[in-house]
């Protein structure tokens, strides 16, 4: 396979924008690659495999022709660091791989397959470049790619002969007369390939056309001979070489079977989780066949059970005093689940599984009280499922001493997925199938495989704790776990279970409302051009923006000229026409309309949405929602708040109460940076952004006008979350002088804000890590990379974290305060919902001053910071209302 070449037809056939990584890695063409890789090696089932590379532009070709490829642009940035990036895939696949200086992967592949053939060997080359052409015969095929990445056309000598009307033997022959641009190699003026094609059948060869060029009449003959010397040097060129000098014989590039940790390992740092690609990757691994039935894991060996009625509770009083993993299969939807299995291992690998549905009572018994019993420690993976779950059968859940994703997340916030598979192969070696079937538990029948399995993930979710256990003791994150992580999901459960009562006839009339605005917007946008277009086609919307109207230019992509909103928003201030306004209007009504959409369709049988948080996506720390997202209700628009009015108190209680911090990520800035003109201004009590950008423009408080405060406030919040001169340019839409400017002179007042911020970018280069006050870690191994994309990100991020982190730290600590001095105190008001920095209390009639004081005290309480924490309380009966 040639890498390179392959490399960047994957590269330019994949969007870059739908693949990249939360550290800002593009894996456009290790994507494209691997998955074009893994057809070819189920499709073609080679028992010899390499891949070549080029080192660089600079090969014994641009020696003897200086302009040979100079006229190809610089790399993309997105492009850069990724054929390393694939480099390492291979290496966990146990690929070789060639790269010779001097020379390009087209030389390398020529030598192998003029060896392999020689050795008796079929040779298969897949390559975009048609000089391989060169190369087939009756016994070596070239695959090229036809169709992105995922159509290979078979060149045999009959089909090059087919497209081109000539042997492989003469393929360099009819290259050199061509020329070719992309490698800047000049053709003949007046000569195209059919002249190429007649010249070469006509004279056999071009060794024998030079000779006789006199005989070819005519204008062209003429400019053959005037451009003769040219020619010449791109036969020259062509030719591939066939002895390049290389580390390993054809016979030693037999596959191996893979590392298959290793590879699982590559995928998930670079967040490539599309379950086919994996699949296909694993399925051609020269291993798999070999390889006997793996164990769970060496020197494990699990003794399960499938236990029917009556045989539960006498194995819990067998093992239910010592650690115990638990894997469950539950289901969770609008308000209501169920439990359909539990699987429970033991470290002395007796395990037992069991459907709920047919225990009996002494079971039923007996697992309440295991359950329940704060001294019988419990391994869980993802343990607020259960504890959200469980309830639903009046079982209690007590006594987790671990949460394996959970744990896994605090070792490694920046990943993305936290699959108990993933986590097995990489932490314990061990891989996890969903049937017993496939040889991974040594015991049991196709009849058990399921029980088998789930069995099989409870032993792995034990051991993991044991695993994780040990890795967060190393990074110091074991207190954040047991003392904030854990009980903040034993909170998580309980307000998913209570979720917030939705006046659902008042969303009914809102997606009428913004159905009503969209189709008001389709009109408007037809009337202004004249005539009817799909406003959702972006082919369509290009050629009536850029082709009709003829209007300015936006950002060029691979599919034509941007309409996204940025693009619509500059093209709205760039011309009188009002289409791009329209344009814009109809999408935010679209986009409303579909929020509103959404929340209808959780409304629970109870009447209720509840709402299923995350506390693993956001690598800070912060929580996220799903199912629906309230994150994406709008909160500063008078739409956005019409919609929060449908979230309404419950029956039985008074009021909603909300409650957040003022400005907490600037405050927590403050602490961080110990910034003494920033300090005092959160002491002041005055508007912050008012009393900054006074000192920042140099005028009096009553002198900072709306445009002043606006750009202090962009610049402010921009520095908490790593923002740069050209970003808050393009925030601003100011120049980036002037941004540069204002963050220069903002730098000069706010010094110490300075310093931190290279501080804490310098101290994580240094370490590899970032924390926040209370500990919580962010690796960031990019900091270091030679990449300049991933380490520029990284930098954002290494500003970022530690602020927003803590801030998402305080708002758990307060969650929990609260919640801990409700009950203390006996009331029955009740935390709903945390969206951002803001949480949601149902208030119970007569508690209102009682819960609005302890809030108060609780959240200001939560955290000591140089800059103290100010809370805002609001109380009404739906949640816009009780907006403060």
């Amino acid at each position: 396979m040639d890498g390179h070449s392959l490399a960047y037809r994957a590269f330019f056939a994949l969007p870059a924008e739908n693949f990249t990584t939360a550290s800002g890695q593009t894996t456009n063409a290790v994507y494209g690659f691997a998955s074009m890789l893994a057809n070819t090696l189920r499709d073609e089932a080679p028992t010899h495999f390499a891949v070549a590379f080029d080192v660089s532009r600079k090969t014994w070709r641009s020696a003897d022709f200086p302009e040979y490829k100079a006229n190809r642009s610089s790399t993309p940035d997105e492009f850069k660091g990724q054929v390393e990036l694939i480099g390492e895939l291979l290496d966990t696949m146990n690929a070789d791989r060639f790269a010779v200086e001097g020379f390009e992967a087209d030389d390398i592949i020529a030598t192998l397959a003029t060896r392999a053939e020689a050795a008796g060997f079929e040779v298969l080359i897949v390559t975009g470049d048609r000089d391989s052409f060169q190369l087939v015969s009756e016994h070596t095929t070239v695959l090229y790619p036809t169709k992105g990445v995922s159509e290979l056309t078979r060149f045999t000598p009959e089909k090059v002969q087919e497209k081109y009307g000539l042997t492989p033997a003469q393929y360099p022959d009819f290259a050199a007369l061509r020329g070719d641009p992309s490698d800047n190699l000049p053709g003949i003026p007046g000569v195209g390939e059919k002249t190429a094609t007649k010249w070469i059948n006509q004279f056999g060869s071009f060794t024998e056309l030079v000779e006789r060029a006199d005989e070819v009449k005519g204008k062209v003959g003429q400019s053959l001979r005037d451009h003769l010397e040219a020619v010449k040097l791109n036969r020259h060129l062509t030719e591939l070489v066939r002895d390049v000098e290389l580390p390993k014989a054809v016979a030693d590039l037999e596959r191996a079977p893979y590392d298959r940790a290793a590879l699982q390992g590559f995928l998930e740092v670079l967040e490539i989780r599309n379950p086919s690609l994996r699949e296909r990757l694993l399925a051609v691994d020269p291993g798999t066949a070999e390889e006997e039935p793996p164990a769970p894991a060496a020197g494990v060996e699990l003794d399960g059970s499938v236990l029917a009625g009556g045989e539960l509770a006498p194995w819990l009083a067998a093992h239910g005093d010592r650690p115990l993993g638990m894997a469950t299969v539950a289901s969770w939807s609008l308000g209501t689940g169920r439990v359909a299995e539990v699987a429970l291992a033991a470290a002395d690998g007796k395990a037992a599984w069991f459907d709920p549905t047919r225990l009996d009572e002494a079971d039923e018994r007996a697992f309440a009280d295991w359950a329940g019993d704060p001294a019988r420690p419990k391994v869980l993976h993802g343990a607020k499922e259960s504890l959200r779950v469980f309830p639903e059968h009046g079982w209690p859940l007590a006594g987790i001493t671990m949460d394996t994703a959970l744990a896994a997340y605090l070792v490694k916030p920046g990943r993305r997925s936290f699959a108990l598979d993933a986590l097995s192969v990489e932490y314990l070696g061990r891989e996890l199938t969903p049937a017993a079937a496939d040889g991974q538990l040594a015991f049991g029948t196709d009849e058990h495989a399921e029980a088998d399995a789930l069995m099989a993930q409870a032993r792995a979710v034990l051991d993991l704790g044991d695993a994780l256990g040990a890795r967060l003791t190393e990074v110091g994150a074991a207190d954040l776990l047991h003392d904030m992580e854990l009980p903040t999901s034993l909170l998580l459960a309980r307000m998913e279970r209570y979720g917030i009562a939705a006046d659902r006839a008042h969303l009914e009339a809102m997606e009428e409302l913004f159905a009503g605005a969209v189709q008001q917007a389709v009109k408007e946008a037809h009337a202004a051009v004249g005539h009817e277009f799909n406003l959702g086609s972006p082919k369509q919307l290009q050629e009536v923006f850029f082709g009709e109207l003829n209007l300015p230019k936006t950002k060029k992509t691979k599919t034509g000229y941007t309409t996204d909103a940025d693009a619509l928003a500059w093209l709205a201030g760039q011309t009188d026409h009002e289409l791009p306004v329209i344009m814009l209007r109809h999408r935010e009504q679209a986009r409303l309309r579909s929020t509103v959409e959404g929340l209808i369709k959780t409304v629970a049988t109870d009447g209720r949405i509840h709402t299923t948080f995350s506390q693993t996506v956001a690598a800070t720390g912060r929580l996220s929602s799903t199912d629906p997202n309230l994150q994406n209700v709008p909160v500063r628009t008078d739409e956005g708040r019409a919609i929060r009015r449908g979230f309404v108190v419950g029956e039985g209680f008074e009021s909603l109460m909300t409650a957040d911090y003022s400005q907490i990520e600037l405050r927590v800035m403050a602490h961080l940076s110990q910034d003494e003109g920033l300090i005092r201004a959160f002491a002041s009590g005055e508007d912050l952004h008012n009393t900054v950008a006074s000192q920042v423009f140099g005028v009096a408080t009553s002198d900072v006008d709306a445009e002043m405060r606006r750009k202090i406030k962009a610049m402010s919040y921009g520095l908490a979350y790593g923002l740069s001169a050209f970003g808050l340019s393009q925030q601003l839409n100011i120049e980036a002088g002037e941004a540069r400017a204002l963050m220069d002179t903002y730098f000069e007042r706010f010094g110490g804000v300075r310093d931190y911020l290279h501080h804490v970018v310098d101290e994580a280069r240094a370490t590899g890590y970032t924390a926040t006050v209370f500990g919580r870690r962010r690796y960031l191994p990019d900091l270091t990379s030679d990449n300049r994309q991933r380490r520029e990100a990284a930098e954002r991020m290494a500003l970022n974290a530690p602020i927003q982190g803590t801030a998402a730290d305080i708002v758990k600590i307060a969650m929990l305060r609260v919640d801990s001095a409700l009950r203390e105190a006996g009331l029955t008001s009740r935390l709903l919902l945390q969206v951002h920095d803001e949480i949601v209390l149902e208030i119970s009639p007569g508690e209102r001053e009682a819960v609005e004081a302890l809030v108060r005290r609780e959240m200001s309480g939560a955290a000591e910071l140089s800059a103290p924490l100010d809370v805002s309380v609001g109380v009404g009966s739906d949640w816009e209302s009780a907006a403060h």
